[in-house]
């Protein structure tokens, strides 16, 4: 392998950010964010050292879940911009070095989208079998809603027709029928329009409720007997149309089902899937300071294509989900991180950032953002993550962490002009509000949070070991500690995270390596031989963190 090769699987070894146009920047002081604030802002994005955009739903919708009730594929929020908006966007952060990608929300639409208002006016409509219904009283199906808190079945029904529809989600949002060809030819549809306006790729929302022929009348599920036949068939589609675009797949399962979305090894599906089992188990290791659930999740990885990557993640828009834990590890995270009620949602998970789960510890957040970059995969941010931003708790469940973006210290944060009565939603108050937690006052501190983040985000480009590289864990007698190595072509990095609070000297040997070598630190100024058989020992403060490069005598690696 060289170096070159990895600008061909570009999203291996990229810095991904999410962001929600609304909440981003309001740029016409009406109080939502749009595409105008958001192309103001992307020199902040470039400076952090972003390569891919991450666009939550910006399109037409009926405000009923934050976006993700879409009334138009093919539109933009009027609220936000227009077309033209978007392309200036897309554009600006191209020459700015970044890709630009969106979420691909096609297991439902809004109630209000016209295909189900005509498929709900008649059972003759030619939309009816765009969506699901069944005709006789659906049974008890209380235990398989995704929102427990606001509903009771994943049927609904329509009282004019006298049937029932499916929602996997919310009444509000009836899922399509993916065994109708007419709905996967529309779906086809809006993914090439988006390619074509200069999208590289999607996030794709709820990946196995996408393929899921549950409820679907059997017969009809029979045009539709390999639902993975269809993932590669929007994979090449992307492919195709665009050549190195990529699909980052949403599939909360276990590891040996994540394997089938990929396409096993063949690695034909999904280009990218988040790790949500590691994430949770770092979580587990986090409020134990022992990091063997986190090792044993990373390990357990199913083997996948060379051009498949894993999306490593601390923090995401949706609630901070803990279901793959048992209910003991479930319980010991929220004693430790989200031990009040409204810190929970869904008996599952937690509405909260990192920062305010650590109590501020800067130590503590900076380790477990160097731990997460030092991983294997591929980092995904989510806005204002890089500057430490908190939660507010009185908004509604995962809204919590959807809050206004933190740019300055004055009014709003800087994020808009208007009254606060105007906003998406309420700023973060407290010790986290914008007066103690802004870009601004970061951007001109070395030793802030942001200068921090800048400096893994530019290690993390500089090392495509740890995008592309093997993983091995490191041998030491410290539950607490995780050492562990990646190799790939002539990079060869060691990283060691320190989960507690007590210093340790940390004793490694480094197979094939001797006297001739040397580590250097790369996330500070230091240099440490080696002995003869490769032994060396290494101090970590509490909470500590290194990243160190294994050099050789005629190593030509810039440090």
């Amino acid at each position: 392998m060289r170096i070159t090769d990895t600008a061909d699987l570009w999203w291996k070894n990229a810095v991904v950010y999410c962001l929600d146009v609304e909440t981003y920047m309001d740029w016409n002081g009406d109080g939502i964010g749009d595409l105008a604030g958001l192309a103001q802002r992307i020199e902040h994005l470039a400076d952090l050292g972003v390569t891919c955009l991450w666009l939550m739903p910006f399109y037409p919708t009926a405000e009923r879940d934050d976006g993700y009730d879409i009334t138009d594929f093919y539109g933009v929020d009027p609220r936000l911009g227009s077309h033209g908006d978007l392309v200036e966007v897309i554009r600006t952060a191209k020459d700015r070095g970044m890709r630009v990608i969106a979420d691909l929300v096609v297991n439902h639409t809004s109630e209000k989208h016209p295909w189900f208002q005509a498929a709900r006016r008649s059972k003759d409509s030619p939309f009816r079998d765009w969506y699901v219904w069944r005709s006789d009283p659906p049974p008890d199906t209380s235990a398989q809603v995704v929102f427990p808190d606001q509903e009771d079945s994943i049927w609904e029904l329509e009282e004019k027709t006298g049937e029932w529809y499916l929602h996997k989600f919310y009444k509000s949002q009836p899922d399509l029928n993916v065994a109708n060809p007419l709905v996967r030819d529309e779906i086809a549809k809006v993914i090439g329009f988006w390619l074509q306006l200069g999208l590289d790729g999607f996030r794709v929302d709820a990946v196995p409720f996408l393929l899921e022929t549950e409820g679907i009348d059997p017969a009809e599920a029979e045009r539709f007997p390999d639902p993975h036949e269809y993932l590669r068939a929007l994979r090449a589609l992307v492919d195709r149309r665009s050549g190195d675009g990529v699909l980052l797949g949403e599939v909360n399962l276990p590891h040996d089902q994540q394997a089938q979305f990929f396409g096993g090894t063949d690695g034909d599906e999904l280009t990218m899937q988040f790790d949500f089992i590691a994430m949770q188990a770092m979580y587990l290791s986090l409020a134990r300071s022992d990091v063997a659930p986190l090792v044993d999740a990373l390990m357990a990885r199913p083997a996948t294509s060379p051009d498949n990557q894993w999306g490593m993640f601390v923090r995401n828009h949706d609630e901070l989900t803990l279901d793959k834990l048992s209910d003991d590890e479930r319980a010991e995270v929220f004693a430790a991180f989200g031990p009040d009620p409204e810190m929970q949602v869904y008996d599952r998970g937690l509405t909260r950032r990192l920062p305010p789960m650590l109590a501020g510890d800067p130590r503590r957040v900076r380790m477990v953002y160097s731990l997460m970059f030092s991983l294997p995969g591929t980092p995904v941010l989510f806005y204002g993550e890089e500057v430490g931003m908190g939660e507010n708790l009185a908004a509604d469940g995962r809204m919590a962490v959807r809050t206004p973006m933190q740019w300055t210290a004055g009014r709003n944060g800087g994020f808009s002009t208007a009254a606060p009565g105007k906003l998406p939603g309420p700023v973060v108050e407290g010790g986290f509000a914008p007066e103690f937690v802004n870009v601004a006052d970061q951007r001109r501190d070395p030793d802030s949070l942001l200068s921090f983040m800048k400096l893994l985000v530019r290690r993390y480009r500089e090392c495509p070991e740890l995008g592309w590289g093997t993983f091995e864990v490191l041998g030491q007698p410290h539950p607490e500690v995780l050492a562990h190595l990646t190799t790939w072509d002539d990079g060869t990095l060691v990283a060691l995270h320190n989960l507690g609070p007590e210093p340790r000297t940390v004793p490694l040997v480094l197979a094939d390596c001797g006297a001739t070598h040397r580590l250097e630190d790369l996330l500070t100024v230091g240099s440490t031989p080696l002995a003869d058989d490769g032994s060396v020992e290494l101090t970590l403060e509490g909470y500590g963190y290194r990243w160190l490069r294994v050099v050789a005598e005629d190593s030509r690696r810039l440090l």
